[in-house]
């Protein structure tokens, strides 16, 4: 009988070394061809490793929670096919079939969340794309199975005065998120400035070409791009707000590669817009999309998340109304959107009502002056309260 080995996937050269933090198969599971087997997590991606060929898993040698390196060993597989027992016609014409089990096609964080709550996918019926169960169907689907799960009184009681605690091991990602947040702190001279913008013209833009707009390029016409579109214009008139410190030397750079702060199961993470001064607005909602979804799934790779020179942060999405957003190291500056509201402003001498967004430029006041800062935030304010500029250049 031939084997083959399960290996862990060449590493970055930045990432040393790995975590196991999921098997899919136990040991003498059948496995198919491109099963995903394991999960091996960096402090940047979450690796899915398949299988080569069709047969039995036969060993685990590399344990969840075990630390490996590049191409070490995690595990054997016997090849061969899977002996399935003789299925009668009568059974046949009498046994409803079954699903199919869409198991190996979630991605990694439904994957855990549908494990961690021992749930049948085949019960949970997919929103995703051709059916895929998203991260949002299990958390209804675990809602409703509370809701219909009946509780005594006396068991909720229980429950609220059990005074428990959970210990949870820190996962590589948060791990990095934490030394690079402390380290942002400890090594620049970071300082926050703010400005507010009225949405009006936008949202009267969207209004008016969002229905025509999606139609056309097939992707919704959002308010990122026209986010993105000022800032590259704003960091063409202040170039060292895209420039970083390198030792004793300021490293300009010619291009614009902009850092999209994504919120995804395992973390804040900040997939890049490369050339973002040469996407139009469509190619950018449309890689904003890309980026979204492979973070929602965790197949977001290496190169997905490396370089940026600038990171704009959206809270708003969540309710923030204001904050203080942190730099992502080496970069210099990062911009931070909020919740529109809509308050009283005064316009032309009249208190009227307008959707507000406040601004938040956080940036290392070792290489930006405050004077640049503010012009800069200011530049971004008048491109968004009069976005014909945006396409003038002006």
């Amino acid at each position: 009988m031939s084997y083959f080995d399960i290996i862990t996937p060449d590493l970055p050269e930045s990432v040393a070394d790995a975590t196991v933090v999921k098997w899919h198969k136990a040991v003498g599971d059948s496995v198919k061809r491109d099963d995903i087997l394991v999960e091996v997590e960096t402090d940047k991606v979450v690796l899915e490793v398949p299988a080569l060929d069709s047969g039995v898993l036969e060993s685990i040698e590399q344990p969840e929670g075990a630390t490996v390196v590049s191409k070490q060993p995690l595990g054997r597989v016997a090849k061969g096919e899977t002996v399935v027992a003789p299925v009668s016609a009568q059974s046949l014409q009498t046994e409803p079939r079954p699903a199919p089990d869409h198991h190996d096609s979630l991605g990694p964080s439904v994957r855990r969340l549908v494990g961690e709550h021992d749930l049948n996918p085949q019960d949970i019926p997919g929103s995703g794309k051709h059916g895929r169960i998203t991260r949002e169907d299990v958390v209804q689907a675990l809602a409703s199975k509370e809701t219909q799960s009946p509780v005594s009184q006396s068991a909720v009681k229980n429950s609220l005065e059990f005074r428990g605690e959970q210990r949870v091991p820190m996962t590589r990602l948060r791990k990095r998120i934490a030394e690079r947040l402390l380290e942002v702190k400890n090594s620049t001279a970071m300082l926050t400035t703010f400005n507010e913008v009225d949405m009006q013209p936008i949202m009267q833009l969207r209004k008016k070409y969002g229905e025509q707009f999606e139609k056309q390029h097939d992707v919704r016409l959002g308010f990122m791009s026209f986010y993105v579109k000022a800032v590259v214009e704003a960091l063409k008139r202040y170039p060292v707000i895209n420039a970083t410190i390198d030792g004793d030397d300021i490293l300009y750079h010619n291009y614009f590669d902009i850092s999209i702060a994504v919120s995804t199961p395992r973390g804040l993470v900040t997939p890049v817009l490369r050339d973002c001064d040469k996407m139009s607005m469509a190619e950018i909602e449309k890689q904003i999309k890309v980026l979204a979804e492979k973070g929602r799934d965790g197949k977001l790779t290496v190169e997905d998340l490396t370089g940026g020179n600038f990171t704009i942060t959206n809270g708003g999405v969540f309710g923030s109304l204001m904050s203080t957003p942190i730099i992502n190291p080496p970069q210099s500056a990062i911009l931070g959107m909020h919740a529109i509201k809509e308050r009283p402003v005064a316009v032309d001498g009249q208190v009227v009502i307008r959707p507000m967004m406040y601004l938040a430029l956080s940036y290392d006041h070792r290489l930006i002056d405050g004077k640049d800062s503010v012009r800069f935030l200011v530049t971004i304010k008048d491109l968004l309260e009069d976005p014909a500029r945006l396409l003038l250049e002006i």
